[in-house]
């Protein structure tokens, strides 16, 4: 029945999104910043402008733009892409008033391109069509490119080989760890009806709301990880009930009491922390929030649902053959806790004071990079060199400076004869502002209510010179032409659109991390009644996402392999991929420390030995989570091969804290700290414990013995054996 359940679900949010179709945005504006305002205006008094503009481009290798041949090739050309669906109008530089479209040296030449609907809107086969047709007229000595956020929707990554890779990998660790083909399915075949149930359900809620158009990516990135890690841990122990002589149903059901509450607790603690993005009320990383989260959610349903139901299904199959042959002729025996996790737990043990400076040491280093974070949007000047969007940002550089790739846009709220007089001098003051290159307008719409000037700066839109003529603008050159009249010019444009972005984040981020610590903190700490552990794993959280964040910086900002690896030229970070990594890290990372303290914990409890709890947490569970993150790094670390910047941002950016996570700080410097604290690591106020609701992780654990004492007891206060 719950095999049949699933299917049904996956079937029919299948079929309801192929018949909704997509309906994803690509407008990361922010409502209520000057650039914002600068847009709507824009908008409203030039609606003939709405649609999106792009541009083509073309350089001859010798001779003219001008020259008989190459006019007459491109002046056909621009006529047959003028008469394609979709395209509204085409400006020629070899029409009236076009001569800035034209080179000083007369070799490149452009073309502004209008369609008559927005990104969102504009179906990629009408783009692909003017595509084909503009790039057929290239060739002896002719290069013709294309460029703009339109264009743009041809080189949309629509395959699926990062997924591929992720799960041929994941499949290989999987078999690795438990040698058996059934075991190593199950994982894979849970996550994958998850995170195929949550990707449509993720299409239909972008008709409901505002969904950015990387967050189905996204989503299936998240949902690969988690959904296989925790179908791990419970398939783990599993085959631990089952080596220890309990029937399927009885191991199974084991496995799900256990691990399955640990999984259901991390799952919380992962969507506490992604609708941490809600506390910033910005509207796309609103739909991110939810669309992850839903998938999280299914993930975790259908590891404690059709997980345990799969499992019923290869009965004893779970295990490997040799396995099943030794558990029929010798019957169960006990696990010995040895090899190669028992070793590496003894020898934290007793050299935990060097181990963990090595590892603070190792994170700092990383961390480093990150003080130098500039936040900004990548543009077409990012994308690979092959691609035809780059080729025609760089012509447009190099012929006409590299700010024509993102001209300012001022608009003026005009009242009255002296605003229209004070914006006609405008363009005289701009001129003579440093960082301005070319100004051309003013423009007025029919009421003479709203003017439009075109300023084009010195510097790269994503150029500090650029930001800071921004700044320059708005505190000094425009207050000061508006003096004495009631003008109003707002700056709009690719680069000021950027900073707003990215002081709007900055500016909510305490809020943000707030939010999410202290949740994630909460939860820890009802969980393991302890003041040491919710602080430790914050301090380990935010150290994980400093260092990542670093090593993006190297490769994204200063371009450490980027061309190598296909993703561009280097260029500023997103300004949401802080937020979205620390959602995200935060809630993985909480998973690897709930599994490993809460075995410490349940040691603790035991016995009272804070030792023998550390080094029996760390030798039974640094396997799972070791693999566990081999995986998660697999997964991430294809969404490499994606295409998309942005994606391959949060790949290289996951993989990178997940590693550092799993073999730096949880299976290090966590133990490392634990034994140099002792018993204080459980330490919590009388007080405080009456007053705490209880929530346990896991059932409490079947009678044992207690073993010899011999290490730290626990001070007054403290919950120990007989607690």
């Amino acid at each position: 029945m719950v095999l049949l359940l699933w299917l049904a679900a996956f079937a029919g949010t299948t079929v309801a999104a192929g018949l909704a179709g997509s309906a994803y945005s690509t407008d990361y504006a922010v409502p209520g910043t000057e650039s914002g305002q600068a847009g709507a205006l824009l908008a409203k008094a030039f609606p003939d402008q709405a649609g999106d503009t792009d541009t083509l481009v073309w350089h001859t290798a010798a001779g003219s733009v001008r020259a008989t041949a190459v006019r007459a090739t491109m002046e056909h050309t621009l006529g047959k892409v003028a008469r394609l669906p979709g395209v509204a109008s085409v400006q020629s530089p070899y029409g009236p008033g076009g001569g800035q479209q034209i080179s000083r040296d007369g070799r490149t030449a452009y073309a502004r391109l209008a369609f008559r609907s927005s990104p969102d809107d504009l179906p990629a086969a009408q783009v692909g069509a003017v595509v084909r047709t503009a790039r057929a007229a290239a060739g002896n000595g002719l290069q013709v490119e294309l460029g703009g956020s339109g264009i743009a929707l041809t080189q949309a990554p629509h395959d699926r080989l990062p997924e591929i890779i992720g799960l041929c990998a994941a499949a290989v660790v999987l078999f690795l760890a438990f040698g058996s083909l059934a075991a190593t399915l199950l994982p894979i075949v849970t996550a994958l009806a998850a995170v195929g149930t949550a990707a449509a359900g993720i299409t239909l809620l972008g008709h409901v709301m505002t969904l950015a158009d990387f967050a189905p990516m996204l989503g299936v990135l998240i949902g690969l990880g988690v959904g296989i890690d925790y179908a791990l841990f419970i398939v783990t122990r599993h085959r631990k009930g089952l080596r220890a002589g309990l029937s399927v149903q009885e191991a199974a059901t084991r496995a799900v009491a256990v691990s399955g509450r640990a999984v259901v607790f991390a799952g919380v603690t992962v969507c506490i922390a992604l609708l941490g993005m809600l506390t910033l009320r910005l509207g796309f990383l609103n739909g991110v929030a939810l669309a992850a989260s839903l998938t999280v959610v299914l993930t975790v349903a259908a590891s404690v649902t059709l997980l345990p139901a799969l499992l019923g299904l290869i009965g004893t199959r779970a295990l490997g053959r040799r396995e099943r042959r030794r558990l029929a002729a010798d019957g169960p025996r006990p696990t010995a806790a040895n090899g190669p996790a028992a070793r590496w737990a003894g020898f934290v043990e007793r050299h935990h004071r060097l181990l963990g400076v090595l590892a603070a040491a190792v994170m700092l280093a990383l961390a480093l990079p990150a003080l130098g974070l500039r936040l900004g949007t990548s543009d077409q000047g990012n994308d690979p060199a092959t691609a035809t969007t780059r080729k025609a940002y760089d012509l447009l550089a190099d012929g006409f400076g590299p700010g024509s790739n993102g001209p300012l846009t001022l608009v003026g709220s005009l009242d009255g004869a002296g605003d229209r007089i004070a914006f006609d001098k405008l363009p005289g003051t701009l001129r003579a502002t440093p960082g301005v290159a070319r100004v051309s307008g003013p423009e007025f719409d029919g009421g003479r209510t709203t003017g439009v000037i075109t300023v084009v700066p010195d510097g790269a839109p994503q150029s500090r010179q650029t930001s800071d003529l921004v700044t320059r603008l708005r505190a000094q050159v425009l207050p000061a032409a508006a003096d004495g009249t009631t003008l109003r010019v707002r700056v709009g444009g690719v680069t000021a659109g950027y900073d707003d972005f990215a002081a709007v984040i900055v500016g909510k981020l305490p809020l943000f991390l707030g939010a999410v610590i202290g949740l994630g903190s909460v939860l820890l700490l009802l969980a393991f009644r302890s003041i040491g552990i919710p602080l430790k794993a914050a301090l380990m959280n935010l150290a994980a996402v400093a260092a990542s964040l670093g090593i993006v910086v190297a490769v994204f900002q200063w371009g450490w392999g980027s061309e190598a690896l296909g993703l561009g030229r280097a260029g500023p970070v997103e300004p949401f991929l802080p937020v979205i990594m620390v959602s995200v890290l935060f809630g993985l990372s909480m998973d690897y420390q709930v599994f490993l303290v809460s075995r410490m914990y349940e040691e603790w409890r035991l016995t009272g030995d804070n030792r023998r709890a550390v080094r029996t947490g760390l030798a039974e569970t640094s396997r799972v989570i070791n693999s566990a993150a081999l995986i998660m790094i697999a997964v991430f670390g294809a969404f490499v091969l994606s295409g998309d910047r942005i994606i391959a941002m949060f790949g290289i950016g996951l993989a990178a804290a997940v590693a550092l996570d799993a073999f730096v700080l949880r299976t290090l410097l966590v133990p490392a700290l634990m034994h140099l604290l002792g018993g204080a690591n459980w330490w919590l106020p009388a007080w405080l414990d009456r007053r705490l609701p209880k929530l346990s992780i896991e059932p409490p654990p079947e009678p044992a013995a207690p073993a010899p004492h011999t290490g730290d007891r626990p001070p007054a206060g403290v919950r120990g054996p007989a607690a």
